[in-house]
């Protein structure tokens, strides 16, 4: 036991700080969930009593929002054995795999078919740090650092700012933290020319483009391709670069299950002609690289300039001015990562450089945060800090106290300009000058710390007695990094993840496939099972998100770059809650008769039913809605989208009988044949209708058309076609029929086949370098 504590301390120090910071969900049973924070300000939750409480972090909406339920529906389609390719609730209809961040394919979902979902939540979260740290620990140690300069760069990389402030997502931080595992993969391959290690490589590909953040996933493989040509460069081995990049090219075959449908999903969506690049972190901000709560924090309410969590590069302070000083001795590696992380802050902060990037136009980085690139600086800057450690200590064994003077005389400046800054109330508005104040104290803090223990070794004369020394330094960091990283990550009691609400049971039981109007997005939607017209992501369906915003004036507008928000008051809205197939409307009870309510009060007293009441809601049912399903004797042919749309508010068309459709089918249709449509089955993945007409019509189904829904009648493929301007129509002879839409996108098909062709590859590659032991 004695010698596994010797050898691997380390590894068992990292486990120890993870399980103290994860021990309010391993010790206690709170959540890594904002629970506190959905029932006091999201609905129907907190319409209700008996949840009141402060919010410890209320900057992570979108995992209330969007990213557990999309979790949620996403283990609930595998449970039930279908791939969660679609989803109903959202959008009236949307991509559910290849909206990315969903992960539908990250392995970890295992974990939701074991255990508990809130444990399995739980668990997905708190791997972050943990994995973070240990595949950042070996890789260090195999580019030859000492263990101490290896825990301290592992500690600065483990609670990063971008893991720190990303980790109750459970996407973004996967996304980066299997970078250092590939290089570690690329550097031992070189060193041992193990199969194992190519093999390992391919597989943490994948690993990160399934963990559901597609542009952090692309800064991984720049990064890692970059990396493996640097190996090259520095070792001349050329057949080693080129299995090194077959290896890269296999992952990313099997990655293609992931990106080839959200690329397809990217296409369709408004992102795709609209560039703008958000989340530029100004130069101001450039103190919170040392206090990063300079501008306050979300957690305690005094925030006051820039996003926190989109803005945060803090690695430590030590860490940081370890990072400095690995130029003391520069060699190859400590030039690249040096260059690696000036490269990403000029990405990340506004410089010609990003500009151009914008002026290029270039999916997704074009169209994205631009600060995310910031985890690379994070990265690299954790990386130097190993060789800057050990750098430091070889210093101050030889009593070579130059640049370590240096070194701490230049960051002594730079506490001094910040303490200038704050006391002379520079820059800074009067009213947040105590922030700044307040939030300096504690680095500075731990600055001096740092200072007191280096001027102490000075005249320390044993060699042995400085042993101590790194762990004081190791000590120093943690404390550091756990305090950041606490202070942000809410855990909360498990009662209140989703509470059951007397409206939300109602809801379960009666909305189906019917269309649902309040005022709540999808967090109630996916939650719920209630299908809204609205929703909130990047990507979306460009033609659904057109048809919408026409309820409020008629006209064609681009929509919004995340999010669709359905007009209660426009100009066409009381036509279009019909079209849509909306039937139920929820109405918190409270804002009755208020701006931001549906305004049902305006409408006849005959169009709206209430059917449902409790403490806080009330629901009416749309007594005139269309059917989801209709079969329509009457064709329309308009090419142009406008006058598509001119025709679906042209008061002599009724919607009922007609559908208009963009081109000439080519078939006689029977005016005011008699006929009929009924759902038999909705599934995400698959609808079932039955049909019943005594001539030919046409079968309209107000879910958006979108490529990969295929048709059958009795089990004959039949086209879909775009209808009333985002509807799917199928044509439907006379008599009875069973018509199916499934969706079945060559997208994921393809993504398949590649991927087979990717895991193939692996085990080729793999038997060969067996085989032939290669050693050159």
């Amino acid at each position: 036991m004695k010698k596994i504590i010797v050898r691997y301390w380390p590894i068992l120090f990292i486990i120890a700080l993870w399980f103290l910071f994860s021990s309010p969900y391993l010790l206690r049973g709170l959540v890594p969930f904002p629970s506190d924070y959905l029932v006091n300000n999201f609905a129907p939750w907190s319409a209700y009593p008996g949840f009141a409480g402060p919010v410890k972090n209320a900057a992570t909406p979108d995992v209330i929002t969007q990213i557990f339920p999309w979790k949620n529906l996403v283990i609930d389609m595998w449970k039930q054995g279908s791939i969660p390719l679609w989803n109903p609730y959202m959008f009236s209809g949307t991509p559910l795999l290849a909206n990315y961040q969903s992960a539908a394919l990250t392995p970890l979902n295992i974990l939701y078919l074991i255990l508990p979902f809130i444990d399995a939540w739980s668990i997905q979260v708190l791997l972050q740090p943990l994995l973070a740290g240990i595949f950042m620990y070996i890789f260090i140690r195999s580019v030859g650092v000492s263990k101490e300069g290896s825990i301290i760069s592992a500690l600065g990389f483990m609670f990063c700012g971008f893991i720190t402030s990303w980790m109750v997502y459970g996407t973004l931080g996967y996304a980066i933290l299997f970078l250092p595992l590939a290089l570690f993969s690329i550097e031992k391959f070189y060193k041992t020319k193990k199969w194992y290690f190519l093999a390992l490589l391919s597989i943490s590909i994948p690993l990160s483009f399934f963990s559901g953040h597609f542009q952090t996933s692309l800064y991984f493989l720049v990064l890692v391709f970059f990396y493996a040509t640097f190996e090259y460069i520095t070792q001349k081995n050329l057949k080693s670069y080129i299995l090194s990049l077959t290896s890269i090219i296999f992952g990313l075959l099997i990655s293609a299950l992931q990106i080839l449908p959200s690329i397809e999903f990217y296409r369709e969506s408004v992102r795709s002609s609209t560039y703008l690049i958000t989340e530029i972190i100004p130069w101001s901000y450039v103190p919170t690289f040392l206090a990063p709560d300079f501008f306050g924090n979300s957690v305690t309410r005094n925030d006051w300039f820039g996003h926190y969590a989109e803005w945060n590069a803090y690695i430590g302070i030590l860490p940081l001015l370890f990072g400095f000083y690995s130029l003391r001795k520069i060699n190859a590696r400590t030039i690249f990562f040096f260059i690696t992380g000036i490269i990403a802050i000029l990405f990340a902060f506004q410089t010609p450089l990003l500009d151009l990037i914008f002026k290029l136009k270039i999916p997704v980085l074009s169209t994205s945060a631009a600060s995310r690139i910031i985890v690379i600086f994070s990265f690299s800057a954790a990386v130097l800090a190993g060789f800057g450690v050990d750098n430091l200590l070889h210093d101050i064994k030889d009593k070579n106290y130059k640049w370590i003077v240096l070194l701490c005389l230049g960051f002594v400046g730079i506490f001094g300009m910040l303490w200038g800054v704050v006391l002379l109330k520079l820059f800074i508005p009067n009213d947040k000058i105590f922030i700044a104040l307040s939030n300096l104290k504690l680095p500075t803090i731990i600055f001096v710390v740092f200072l007191t223990v280096i001027f102490i070794s000075k005249f320390v004369k044993s060699k042995k007695a400085l042993v101590v020394l790194p762990l004081i330094l190791i000590l120093i960091t943690a404390f550091d990094v756990y305090r950041f990283a606490t202070k942000w990550q809410p855990f909360e009691t498990r009662r209140l993840v989703y509470p059951e609400v007397p409206v939300a049971k109602f809801l379960k039981s009666t909305a189906g496939y019917d269309r649902v109007f309040a005022n709540f997005g999808g967090e109630a939607a996916m939650m719920l099972h209630a299908p809204s017209v609205e929703g909130y992501d990047p990507l979306y369906n460009e033609r659904y998100g057109e048809f919408i915003l026409t309820a409020n004036d008629g006209l064609l507008h681009l929509p919004p770059r995340s999010a669709i928000t359905f007009s209660k008051t426009g100009e066409y809205t009381p036509e279009f809650i019909n079209i849509l197939g909306i039937k139920y409307f929820v109405q918190k009870k409270a804002d009755d008769r208020q701006s931001w309510s549906f305004p049902i009060w305006t409408y006849p007293v005959d169009r709206f039913t209430k059917i449902y009441e409790d403490a806080g809601y009330q629901v009416f049912l749309n007594q005139k809605s269309f059917p989801r399903v209709l079969m329509l004797g009457d064709i329309r042919v308009v090419s142009d989208k406008k006058k598509i749309l001119e025709a679906m508010l042209d008061e002599k068309i009724d919607l009922r009988q007609t559908a208009i459709l963009e081109e000439n089918i080519g078939l006689k249709i029977e005016k005011n044949a008699s006929a009929g449509a009924v759902i038999k089955k909705y599934e995400p993945n698959r609808i079932e209708v039955e049909t019943d007409a005594n001539d030919q019509q046409v079968l309209l189904l107000t879910d958006p058309y979108y490529p990969g829904w295929v048709a059958r009648v009795d089990g004959t493929p039949a086209r879909i076609y775009r209808a009333d301007y985002t509807f799917r129509g199928v044509v439907v002879s006379a008599g009875k029929h069973n018509v199916t839409f499934t969706y079945e996108p060559d997208s994921f098909k393809m993504g398949v086949g590649f991927g087979i062709l990717g895991m193939l590859g692996i085990f080729g590659e793999s038997i060969y370098l067996w085989k032939t032991k290669y050693q050159s």
